[in-house]
Formats: C-alpha cells, structure tokens, sequence
C-alpha cells in the first residue's frame, strides 16, 4: 500500500497514517479503502498503539473519490454499486468504532468523501487553510454513506443547508458546527498536532477505549433504565479494574500513575 498511503510509528504508541496520493489529493479508491480499513482493523487491535494521527501529503488532505474510480462507477449495476458503496461504509464504521484515539490532522482539502474522514476521528485539528465541503450534490448525487457520522457531528440543521447546498467551508466554519475542535495557523500546526497527542496519551490507555464505548452506546439508549443499568455497570467495572485501582490509588498517593511512566 506504499504508493496509496504510508504508516508509521513513534515512541509512547503514536501511529501517523499518511495518505501519499498526493497528486490527485489523496482521493479514495477500492484499494485504498481496502487497506485502510484493514490497517485500522489490525492498528484497533494492537496493544502498542495509543493513538492514531491520519493526514494527508501535499496541499490536501482527502478529495473524496478518485475521478478514475467514479469512471468505473457510471458503469455500475445498482447492485455493484451496493456493494462498493458497502465497502467504503464498513471504512467509515472501522475507524468510528477503533478503540485507539483517532486524531485527523486537516492539513488542507477534506470534500465529499474526506469530510466524512474528518467526521469520524475522535479530535480534529485543521490547518488554517483548509478547506471543506460536502459537494455530492453538486455532482447529482447525495453524501449517503457518510451521513450518519456527520449529521451526528453537525446536527439536521446545519447538515440541510450543507447537503443541500454543496458549498465548501473553512476550517473556522467547520469549528463553529462541531465538525473540527482546533484550527492550528501554519506556523504552530505540526507542535499544536504534537501536543495534542501529548494530552491524550496522559489518560489511561484502558480507560480512552471505554470512554470511547460509553459515549456511542449512551447516545443510542433512550430509557432511563437502560442507561443507568449500563452506566452504573461501566463505572463499577472501571473502579475494580487493575487501570482504575492503579489511577486512584495514584491520586491517593500523589504520584503519576504508571501509563505516565513510559
């Protein structure tokens, strides 16, 4: 997968995913779906790894769809189409449900099928000069396989006028919606990305993929009873975990617990 994307490791468990399709704007296609979903399968699974940074080489950071992959797809039977379609949801639903810190790291264009990169990552730094956009519409078509993940960033409100209109959107508007959490100016962007890893490594490797559960199970249950069984069960488990008895016995003795001591 060297000439669709590069991975990379750094001390304390820190995975950077580059997208290297630079020429074309790192834009998706069936190969490239395909291993990215499996590196982040095998990356999910993986005890080393903390935290997982993807961006993009060059001015952008994902185009949406390679233009000789949407060739193929006039050709498409509705049943094809499915099936690729299919292929780039279960990406979306890797990378949403993926145990580690997902981090994306805007360093330019996101549209279309890269808006919905960003809308899956866990934290969202974006360049001060990136650029966003959800323009399948303006192409006759709809940002269906994505939706789910940004209709629960953005809301119905702000996904209408989007959806609707096509119309791209910087990198402060995306903030303003809940799309990105920080936008970096060009001088500060590769610290501010360096620091950012540097705050999520100092919560509990254990306890990072918890919360991560918690917050998609929470939002799905609707029945006081429901929630509370499940809430009251995860905090208790926590508390006789090895990872919480360690943390709370470190507060108790003022000392940093020992994920700190890598």
């Amino acid at each position: 997968m060297s000439d669709l994307f590069k991975v990379e490791r750094a001390e304390r468990g820190i995975v950077t995913v580059t997208l290297t399709r630079a020429k074309i704007h790192n834009a998706f296609n069936d190969e490239m779906i395909e291993g990215l979903t499996d590196t982040f399968k095998e990356l999910g699974s993986d005890d080393n790894c903390q935290i997982i940074m993807i961006t993009g080489e060059g001015k952008s950071f994902c185009a949406g769809a390679d233009l000789n992959w949407m060739k193929k797809m006039v050709d498409y039977s509705v049943e094809e189409n499915y099936k690729d379609s299919m292929a780039l949801a279960t990406l979306f639903e890797t990378i949403d449900k993926c145990p580690k810190v997902v981090i994306g790291k805007v360093n330019g264009a996101a549209l279309g099928g890269g808006t919905g990169l960003v809308a899956v990552c866990d934290h969202v730094i974006a360049h001060e000069d990136a650029l966003l956009g959800l323009t399948e519409t303006r192409l006759g078509l709809v940002p269906a396989v994505i939706s789910p993940y940004i209709i629960r960033k953005i809301g119905e409100s702000n996904a209408r006028t989007l959806f609707l209109s096509g119309k791209r959107f910087d990198a402060k508007e995306a903030m303003r919606i809940g799309l990105v959490h920080q936008v970096s100016l060009d001088r500060h962007f590769e610290k501010d990305s360096e620091e950012l890893c540097h705050e999520f490594l100092k919560s509990g490797p254990e306890a990072k993929a918890v919360a991560k559960e918690l917050i998609q199970s929470v939002t799905r249950l609707s029945e006081p009873n429901d929630y509370m069984d499940y809430t009251c069960k995860t905090i208790a488990g926590r508390r006789v975990s090895s990872e919480g008895q360690e943390g709370m016995n470190a507060l108790l003795e003022k000392r940093k617990p020992n994920w700190l001591n890598d």
